[in-house]
């Protein structure tokens, strides 16, 4: 593979990150606002309660004004999504799209995004694309990282990521591939990293921020980033929108929450595996966000457990206890930041506290986890990450496998379309799951979990995006 360290993103790519870090400085600002508001709400609330009230009107009315604008483009355009069915073949002759729309730009369409842009070598240019997945595409299980701004992350190396991942244990890598105010970016970005990490057995699940100020364009751009392939015929693992709250500008209602991902899942189609990122349940939280009308259309939900001035092992617990009856496998997002800022307990999180999150979200009965974020990681995360027993799926007999780590292999099995519950028990239907799986894989249906089975079960398998 290439020596990659040298390599910046583009320019604009390079504004457009600028532009986003100065957004999130703002929101999290807005976050550190909401955390004061959990401790001291009830004397803020009675002071100013009338001010509030008048800037909540003012607002809304603001806010409906704008929806209302935009619904009729976004629905005309989830009206031409439903038509064709989203391609996952590389279209050679097409140019590479700008790094993200400006306001007045035409929305992208939802035809497969160009290959790559002249001149940006794909990393492991060598490397197999992986093979299409038998039924549906599988849920990220094991241990993750989320990747934000990759000039920042390991000197812009996208080999030293790679090796960086799978030397702490990692199974998938999230990367973010636009937003509302960026658009879709990254094209640059995984024509390197997703045949890298995919010649290294990682997942890659790429992720956006949907404003919902104009949920067709979010859409759009959402299927963009889903359909890219890559030179060499790389495509992204799975998706994972991070669906947030007004503290942090997003016009989310019940109705653009529902209109997003339903109008989503219909393009993508049924097979194509949709993680719902959402705000951690906390108490302030369970009473204000709409958990059930946000998730319903995706495969798993990943709540971003941060527990800031908390505690991690009883804070993932009940994210995961509320979650629960959603019934839908849940990846919890750990903190690997320093709280500070909104109102946590100054500097990163102890190796002691990861510790506590892993143990507590297996017990729990978490499919997977992951943390926020690489770029934020101190050594010591990354060796705790790396140390912890948990989310470990090790190839070997069957009966060394404890029954957290079985329920993981159920879990990632049925997101597999081959369905074998999620009781934590090795039964006659995880078996029999086990042994299709390896006959529409190729591989001999023996029933164990030798190398290969592990490693087609862990590794990228392309999903279909069509209905």
């Amino acid at each position: 593979m290439p020596n990659l360290r040298a390599r910046r993103l583009p320019s604009a790519s390079r504004l457009h990150e600028a532009g986003a870090t100065g957004i999130t400085a703002l929101l999290r600002v807005r976050r550190g606002v909401r955390t004061v508001d959990e401790r001291h709400g009830a004397e803020l609330h009675r002071r100013l309660a009338r001010p509030t009230a008048a800037l909540l009107v003012l607002t809304f009315v603001l806010a409906l004004a704008g929806l209302t604008a935009g619904r009729v483009d976004a629905r005309q355009r989830l009206a031409a999504a439903a038509r064709p069915a989203v391609q996952a073949t590389p279209t050679a002759s097409n140019a590479a799209p700008a790094p993200g729309p400006v306001p007045s730009a035409p929305q992208p369409s939802l035809d497969p995004a160009p290959a790559s842009a002249e001149g940006q070598p794909e990393a492991a240019a060598t490397s197999t694309p992986p093979a299409v997945a038998p039924i549906s595409g599988g849920l990220p299980v094991g241990k993750g990282m989320w990747l934000w701004q990759p000039d920042q992350v390991e000197g812009g190396d996208v080999n030293a990521m790679v090796a960086r991942a799978k030397a702490t244990g990692l199974t998938h890598i999230y990367v973010r591939t636009g937003s509302s105010v960026d658009g879709f970016y990254a094209q640059a970005f995984l024509d390197q990293v997703l045949p890298a990490a995919h010649a290294a057995g990682l997942r890659v699940i790429g992720w956006d921020f949907p404003y919902l100020s104009d949920v067709g364009s979010d859409i759009e751009r959402a299927v963009t980033a889903i359909s890219y392939v890559t030179p060499g015929g790389h495509r992204l693992d799975g998706f994972a929108p991070d669906i947030e709250t007004a503290s942090e500008g997003v016009a989310l209602t019940v109705d653009s929450a529902v209109w997003y991902g339903s109008g989503l899942r219909a393009a993508v189609g049924a097979a194509y595996p949709l993680i719902a990122t959402v705000p951690n349940p906390t108490d302030y939280m369970v009473d204000r966000y709409p958990y059930a009308e946000v998730t319903t259309p995706f495969d798993a939900i990943a709540p971003m457990v941060y527990w800031l001035n908390r505690e991690p092992d009883s804070d993932v617990a009940t994210a995961l206890d509320r979650l629960a009856p959603l019934g839908k496998p849940i990846l919890p997002i750990g903190q690997a930041y320093d709280g500070g800022a909104e109102g946590g307990r100054p500097g990163p999180p102890t190796p002691a506290e990861l510790a506590r999150f892993l143990d507590s979200a297996e017990r729990h009965g978490a499919a997977g986890v992951s943390f926020w974020s690489w770029q934020h990681a101190t050594q010591e995360t990354w060796d705790a990450i790396a140390a912890a027993p948990q989310f470990t799926i090790p190839a070997g007999p069957i009966a060394t496998l404890v029954p957290a780590q079985v329920r993981s292999l159920q879990i990632l099995l049925t997101s597999l379309g081959f369905p074998a519950g999620s009781t934590g028990k090795w039964d006659a239907a995880t078996a029999s799951a086990l042994m299709r799986f390896q006959a529409a894989t190729g591989l001999h249906a023996t029933g164990l979990l030798d190398d290969a089975t592990r490693a087609t079960l862990l590794g990228p398998l392309a999903p279909s995006s069509r209905g």
